[in-house]
């Protein structure tokens, strides 16, 4: 029972947010509309089963007028059913796709904000492949919530209304055994009662571990698919590394789980639905079972025991709820299990700062420098990594980052952006100032080469001749032309093209502060070199700071920095002081 609490309240907590949201009203309204064909429909099968009672009597009594007049009631009751089920099943549809809709907005909202998708990784959440959990978590979720909800209030309803037909046709038709009628107020409603509560207690002691398993078998696929995604994403290092037999064997191992955890689910489906089916098929005869001794005794006609049958039946179906609906249920809490652990993900990832220490970004409105105040950079399990206080990255100077792997150089970058939260003290950055981080491989969305070079500005903010002059500067002349050409350019192009183009978009862009890690890293020397001179040329108001180990680049800076695995800061050039952390800042 605690469990059903729980998932109902998680179901409220993700549902009812669209009932409030600016699309509230055509949400409310398409819900109530579909809620009153529901209504509509049960209604009809209650005149239906009065019509059959009509029908069957006037069989009974060869009564052709009566026959006849039977038939056309039910066309057009018929009529009305067809009508009510078609513009139920075109609403809920509509419904659905409105809801997932602004469902899918929220969600990819809460994820990219703020770098919540990237905090997210850091804090090792649980919530794995949030692709699938915003694509097929969301879509399941609302279509199974609204037949689930609908199938749910369209049972009670018809027991209600069914009750009241088999009470009454229980004085009617009382229990007959031996040839002594034995009056039981409403025996046939409680023997439909006691067959549906054994069956409901029988079906959910038979697939209780179906809800775990589907659960499993949700993350095991997704896993596997992403597996799957990583291969081609990259499939030239597999290729160059001859790493197809290894791929093979880790891909095979992950779909293992699959299969394995799928001949579980088959087994477990198998005797529930052995008993299901016998349930329901046994609830065929039932009622008539109970009934005959009493017809055949002449106390009530073909039509009462036709009734019988069909409300005994609604009664039942009613009852049965879950247990026609138990797979379905099962995979449903599968569903909101997954969706409540991606917003416990995200909402551990916004609320980090809460939790603990973490570094300061400040905008500063009277300088025009970076500062690192009392500064202390920490891996996510707390090991102290950077330290430093009272450095600074002066505007329009050159700045060159050098230091052994695992220094932090890397990570610095992160927490100057403030996508790092792990540590103390404060980043000051001037207020207004334009940021850009060029990493070693830049990312490249999939579509036009033009809209790839400028992102993450809204196709059309530069003018194709922009665009052209900035990618034939970095020295990409054939591709000025294909600016037009759609593309998964980070798999098309080599790692030097990729940091030629990102160089052209940091020139479209013209940050006030250009930070480059090992972002021309895969150019030889001379390449490397003009591009430089090009930044100098074209960007000589910009503050640039670069990470890298070559020689070389000595000449195109003005201080030198070096970072110690200790975590100090040793600056150079201009600057000889070191700046070293402070005793309390590696604790």
């Amino acid at each position: 029972m605690n469990n059903i609490r729980a998932t109902l309240a998680i179901v409220w907590r993700i549902a009812i947010p669209y009932f409030r949201s600016e699309d509230r009203w055509a949400g409310r309204g398409l819900l109530a509309a579909v809620i009153a064909m529901e209504l509509a429909l049960v209604a009809i099968n209650v005149l239906v089963s009065q019509w059959q009672n009509r029908f069957f009597t006037a069989i009974q009594e060869y009564d052709l007028a009566r026959f006849v007049t039977e038939i056309w009631i039910f066309l057009g009751l018929a009529s009305v059913f067809i009508a009510l089920a078609v513009y139920k099943l075109y609403l809920n549809q509509w419904l659905q796709i409105r809801w997932r809709q602004w469902l899918t907005r929220h969600y990819l909202g809460e994820w990219l904000d703020e770098a919540t998708h990237y905090r997210m990784q850091l804090t090792g959440d649980a919530a794995d492949n949030p692709d699938q959990r915003i694509t097929e978590d969301v879509k399941n979720f609302v279509e199974q919530t609204l037949v689930i909800g609908l199938g749910l209030l369209s049972s009670i309803v018809t027991l209600a209304s069914f009750v009241v037909i088999l009470w009454g046709l229980s004085n009617k038709a009382p229990l007959h055994l031996y040839g002594t009628d034995i009056v039981i107020p409403g025996f046939l409603f409680w023997c439909a009662l006691l067959y549906a509560v054994l069956g409901t207690a029988l079906t959910h002691w038979i697939g209780a571990p179906l809800i775990n398993l589907n659960f499993e078998q949700q993350r095991f696929e997704a896993d596997f698919r992403f597996n799957l995604v990583r291969v081609r994403e990259n499939s030239e290092q597999i290729a160059l590394l001859k790493g197809e037999g290894a791929e093979r064997s880790r891909l095979l191992d992950r779909f293992g789980f699959v299969i394995g955890n799928w001949y579980a689910i088959m087994g477990r489906t198998k005797r529930l639905t052995a008993f299901t089916a016998s349930y329901s098929q046994a609830a065929v005869i039932f009622p008539y079972v109970v009934v005959a001794p009493a017809y055949f005794a002449k106390s009530i006609q073909l039509g009462d025991m036709m009734q019988t049958g069909s409300a005994f039946g609604s009664v039942q179906d009613a009852l049965s709820f879950f247990v026609t609906a138990y797979r379905s249920i099962a995979e449903w809490r599968a569903i909101v299990a997954r969706l409540d652990g991606f917003e416990m993900s995200v909402d551990s990832a916004v609320n980090l700062p809460a939790h603990q220490a973490t570094i300061e970004l400040k905008a500063a409105g009277g300088s025009r420098n970076i500062g690192l105040e009392k500064l202390c950079v920490y891996l996510p399990n707390g090991k102290p990594l950077v330290a430093a206080d009272g450095f600074a990255i002066q505007t329009s100077e050159r700045v060159l980052v050098t230091g052994p792997s695992g220094s932090g150089k890397s990570t610095l970058f992160r927490a100057i952006a403030g996508i790092w939260p792990f540590g103390t003290g404060t980043i000051v950055v001037p207020a207004q100032a334009k940021l850009m981080m060029l990493p070693q491989r830049p990312y490249f969305p999939v579509g036009a080469l033009g809209d790839a070079v400028i992102y993450p500005a809204a196709p059309g903010a530069f003018q194709a001749s922009q665009i052209r002059d900035a990618v034939i500067s970095v020295g990409l002349p054939d591709l000025a032309d294909r600016l037009g050409e759609d593309g998964h350019w980070n798999r098309m192009l080599s790692l030097g093209e990729q940091q030629r183009l990102g160089l052209a978009r940091a020139l479209l862009h013209a940050p006030d502060y250009l930070f480059l890690d090992e972002a021309t890293a895969s150019l030889d020397e001379p390449s490397e070199a003009r591009l430089y001179r090009l930044l100098a040329e074209k960007l000589p108001q910009a503050t640039i700071v670069s990470i890298g180990h070559r020689s070389t680049l000595d000449a195109f800076h003005t201080r030198k920095v070096a970072m110690m695995k200790d975590g100090a800061i040793h600056v150079l050039g201009k600057d000889s002081t070191p700046v070293e952390p402070e005793p309390s800042a590696a604790r």
